[in-house]
């Protein structure tokens, strides 16, 4: 049925109504979060999506000649579930630092309105409820109207061509985007599609199992039972170090490793003096430059996760990981996550005992810039709540996310030769402050900062393992990638350093099987991807596994006296 071309009573008064039904619509769909927390800011963008959706709503009127009572208000609920996954898509960020998750959100709603209802006096949770509920029926009343104030204005053939051209140069100008060069989008608001493929992408893959498994792979057995880390000593802590942005290019490039090599040096001499040894590797990353998280999920999985799509499926699998393998076998096992500024509802996946995160590690000190808490700091609070040998205590496994190391690589904290003063609020004197904070800073020239931040590093760590750490000890030091672009410059591997200190030969002996080498200098070939890491070091804590690997039938328990003298004399 065609449309009658009706004219309304004059053009000025058409665009009034085209204009307010169109802008109350554009409105719901583009506000953003007012930062941060819960509430809502209007921002004068222009929704494409509903630009496309104008065209949809002409065809059909031009069509069918009118848009039905019962289609106008089924369009208005399904243009509010649209506002709602605006709201969750521009709040998630502001509320918990990463995009919205549907199916993590979801599982933990329930929880919250739990939370909240024990919190808040029964009176208060009703005015609550009540005001969302009268304020979502008013929104969608309006939404009704201007949807169907929409659709009787586009009955109006006149306009037609215009409304057509418009949508036209929009959708040009949204095609013609090149990122970095050609902004072309800036009067657009970021669109919901993205967000709306995702979570459904996600979701099917959840309620698929079988496609899970085909995209993430196959998990390690997880089947050893760390024999191989018990000793005359007593049963050996795991100690996992993410060494953030430490790169194969620090030994690749020579005017970094010699940059590097006098730090390394009085490292590797710490080793030594504290009775330890230490054997190395390289292991090929899953990213470069950043989202650390991706090589976090990886090693701590054995799983290759390389896509971020992949690592949000994986945090919804019941995939075995490192935590729960040793917490199986009595370890007390800890997250120590300083850079974790917000909440992380997804970090229950791995399934540590504790999972401490900037606000939850106790640190009392100055802040410096945004990674606020200093490595050296974080590990001293490690150690003063985890890993202090002097009480009675189950053996610890601990994962150690660094930040010093991040870019910009700035501030630099000083060293502090008390470790005890790093717990407490007097941990940085005002002039160590502000010599830190005066130090120049390049954002285009990035490397010198990147070797001082380094140099921290082997400084804390040397201090640590020859004075602070614990026996026995297995730490386990690997890059989560290497250095953005401008430090590692063109043509840069993906490869990072591992270093595994321990004071038990006999385990190192079962690395150096594996394809480690004595010291600190990995050899130039990869074991492989950062998932064959793991399988080594399964392997290499859990001594019948280890045998078996190598098609050794038996080896005496004591320390390996080859072994012992080979890592002495590196």
């Amino acid at each position: 049925m065609k449309s009658a071309d009706a004219a309304p009573p004059s053009t000025r008064g058409w665009l009034l109504r085209f204009a307010l039904a169109f802008g109350l619509l554009n409105t719901l769909l583009t506000f953003e979060n007012r930062w941060s927390g819960f509430g809502v800011a209007y921002m004068p963008r222009l929704s494409f999506e509903l630009c496309l959706a104008v065209v949809a709503l002409m065809g059909w009127v031009a069509w069918r000649g009118r848009l039905s009572p019962r289609a106008t208000t089924v369009s208005a609920v399904g243009f509010m579930a649209l506002v709602l996954v605006r709201y969750a898509s521009v709040t998630a960020p502001a509320v918990m630092g990463r995009p919205v998750n549907v199916y993590w959100d979801g599982r933990h709603a329930s929880e919250l309105l739990r939370v909240t209802a024990q919190s808040w006096p029964v009176w208060q949770g009703v005015v609550v409820l009540s005001a969302l509920l009268l304020g979502t029926l008013l929104l969608t009343a309006v939404a009704r109207w201007a949807i169907a104030e929409l659709a009787r204005c586009l009955a109006w053939e006149r306009p037609r061509p215009w409304l057509l051209a418009g949508v036209g140069a929009c959708t040009l100008s949204f095609a013609a985007y090149v990122p970095e060069q050609r902004d072309t989008r800036w009067f657009f608001s970021l669109p919901l599609t993205p967000t709306l493929v995702h979570q459904a992408q996600l979701l099917a893959r959840v309620w698929l199992p079988g496609q899970a498994t085909q995209l993430l792979g196959v998990s390690p057995a997880f089947d050893g039972d760390l024999s191989g880390l018990v000793s005359n000593q007593g049963v050996a802590d795991v100690l996992l170090v993410f060494a953030e942005s430490y790169g194969a290019i620090t030994f690749d490039d020579t005017a970094q490793a010699a940059a590097l090599a006098a730090p390394r040096t009085q490292l590797a001499e710490a080793i030594r003096a504290g009775g330890r040894f230490v054997v190395s590797s390289r292991v090929t990353a899953p990213t470069f430059g950043g989202a650390s998280w991706l090589s976090h999920a990886t090693l701590l999985t054995g799983v290759d996760i390389t896509d971020p799509a992949h690592h949000d499926l994986l945090l919804t699998s019941q995939r075995p990981t490192l935590a729960r393998h040793f917490a199986r076998h009595g370890y007390r096992t800890v997250g120590w996550m300083p850079g974790l500024k917000s909440p992380w509802p997804e970090g229950a996946f791995y399934g540590f005992d504790r999972l401490a995160d900037d606000a939850g590690i106790g640190y009392r000190g100055p802040d410096f810039g945004y990674w606020r808490i200093p490595d050296q700091a974080a590990m001293a609070l490690l150690q003063a709540q985890e890993l202090d040998r002097a009480v009675q205590r189950s053996p610890r496994f601990a994962v150690f996310a660094t930040t010093s190391t991040h870019a910009p690589f700035h501030p630099i904290p000083p060293f502090v030769a008390d470790w005890t003063r790093l717990t407490r609020p007097d941990a940085y004197t005002p002039a160590e402050m502000s010599t830190a904070l005066a130090a120049p800073l390049s954002v285009t020239q990035p490397l010198p900062q990147y070797l001082e931040s380094l140099r921290y590093q082997f400084a804390w760590l040397a201090d640590y393992l020859r004075r602070v750490a614990p026996r026995p000890l297995v730490m386990v030091i690997v890059g989560d990638h290497q250095p953005p672009a401008l430090v590692s410059g063109p043509g840069a591997s993906w490869d990072v350093p591992v270093h595994v200190v321990s004071d038990d030969p006999a385990l190192l002996q079962r690395l150096l099987r594996s394809g480690f080498v004595p010291g600190l200098n990995p050899p130039a070939t990869s074991l492989g991807s950062m998932p064959a890491l793991t399988s080594v070091l399964l392997n290499a804590f859990d001594v019948a596994s280890a045998l078996e690997t190598l098609g050794v039938e038996h080896v005496a328990r004591p320390e390996l006296a080859s072994a012992l003298a080979l890592l002495r004399h590196r």
